[in-house]
């Protein structure tokens, strides 16, 4: 095998046509490996909305059944029929690709039909978790003892990365990870913004505050509507997303008697998000765990000052008081009072918003890519450098030595 040209397959939990972190992570990776020569195909779950296997971006995505077993007879009985045919079509997805690294990218349901196959073909494993074992809105894996054990089988076969150290802690206590090296999102450079993102009707004249994200309990908007609420300033709030706990959000408003300067702005393509973040005075990202936290990125991105939460992965990278503050979603009297010191200062704000876009320069997704293609080596070739002997780490994975030289962009 040429170590230059590897060939990849990305087990993702989702992707294409559906939106999300996980999605966005995986896309960027595939099409920066594509530019560097490997051979990538994108191997994801099957909802049964009638996707059929197609080629995104120049990489092929393959639509894979993956059914668990349920509690009912009938829906074992189901599944005593359906698992071996779906097994049967990943192991078609094997053998036309001949993968040389099998990466499962986030352990949903495509976890064990991923350790499976590479059980099976002997094929070297990855497991990238996005905070799954943290973050899931259903707790499925408070449910599900098949996702525990198998995922617990994956990091004893495989190797291992998380996106920040706090997950990488959870994979550690949890499930009985050793060595978890830390792979972070990475974010686009700031692109040129059309002047029609903002919100219709908009005055201009009271300062902004931004969230963006699912609308779930987790992410923690009603601390930003009761911190807006409590702020001298009365901002204007604007609330990029969808999600379960919208009504509920808009109740809030109206009760806080502030819907009137509230916007909820649904989904927004990537572009309009960092457009409507450059026009934001403060980016807050208040969530109650949070695995890694994009957004922050993507508020450095657009040059805004951001507040983000101390609970999670955030905390890792964020260097309060310096690139960005940080905040208890649980204080939120205290929250207000940084959303204040931010408007009121401007200073403060400016500081927040240059190093901000210098932290950011080393969140790329050419770096992240540097830091799987290392990865990827090492599973190829066990007797070179372990995992846990590389900068994989949140504060120092883009150092002068990470990745290899021929893989740069």
């Amino acid at each position: 095998m040429d170590p230059s040209r590897m060939r990849i397959a990305l087990v993702s939990s989702s992707y294409h046509p559906h939106f999300g972190g996980v999605e966005e992570h995986v896309r960027h990776v595939s099409k920066e490996l594509l530019a560097r020569g490997h051979a990538v195909e994108v191997w994801t779950v099957d909802r049964g909305d009638g996707l059929r296997d197609e080629v995104v971006d120049g990489c092929r995505v393959r639509y894979l059944p993956t059914p668990l077993p349920a509690r009912s007879v009938r829906a074992l009985g189901s599944l005593a029929l359906r698992a071996p045919r779906a097994l049967a079509r990943w192991i078609s997805a094997y053998v036309t690709f001949r993968p040389d690294v099998i990466n499962v990218q986030c352990f949903g349901p495509n976890g064990p039909y991923g350790l499976a196959l590479a059980t099976m073909t002997r094929s070297p494993l990855v497991v990238s978790s996005h905070g799954e074992t943290i973050m899931d809105e259903h707790s499925i894996y408070d449910r599900s003892a098949l996702l525990r054990v198998s995922l617990r089988r994956a990091i004893r076969s495989g190797v291992v990365t998380a996106c920040s150290d706090f997950v990488a802690d959870d994979l550690r206590n949890r499930f009985g990870a050793r060595d978890v090296g830390v792979v972070p999102n990475g974010v686009t450079p700031r692109r040129a913004i059309p002047d029609t993102c903002s919100p219709s009707g908009e005055s201009g004249q009271q300062p902004v505050l931004m969230g963006a994200g699912r609308l779930v309990a987790q992410k923690g908007f009603d601390v930003l509507l009761r911190a807006a609420a409590q702020s001298r300033f009365e901002p204007t709030v604007w609330i990029v997303g969808e999600g379960s706990a919208r009504s509920g959000l808009e109740q809030l408003a109206e009760s806080l008697f502030i819907s009137h300067r509230v916007h909820f702005l649904g989904r927004r393509t990537a572009s309009e998000v960092q457009g409507l973040m450059a026009r934001a005075d403060a980016v807050v990202v208040p969530s109650r765990v949070e695995p890694f936290g994009i957004v922050v990125l993507e508020a450095w991105a657009a040059g805004t000052p951001v507040l983000a939460t101390c609970r999670g992965g955030p905390a890792g990278f964020v260097t309060d008081g310096g690139d960005g503050l940080l905040i208890d979603p649980e204080d939120v009297t205290a929250t207000a009072h940084r959303i204040d010191q931010v408007l009121a200062d401007p200073a403060l704000a400016e500081r927040l918003r240059t190093e901000g876009l210098s932290t950011v320069s080393a969140y790329t997704w050419e770096r992240v890519t540097d830091l799987y293609c290392w990865v990827y080596r090492t599973v190829l070739h066990p007797n070179g450098a372990s995992p846990s002997s590389d900068p994989l780490t949140v504060n120092a994975p883009f150092g002068t030595n990470a990745g290899d030289p021929e893989d740069s962009a």
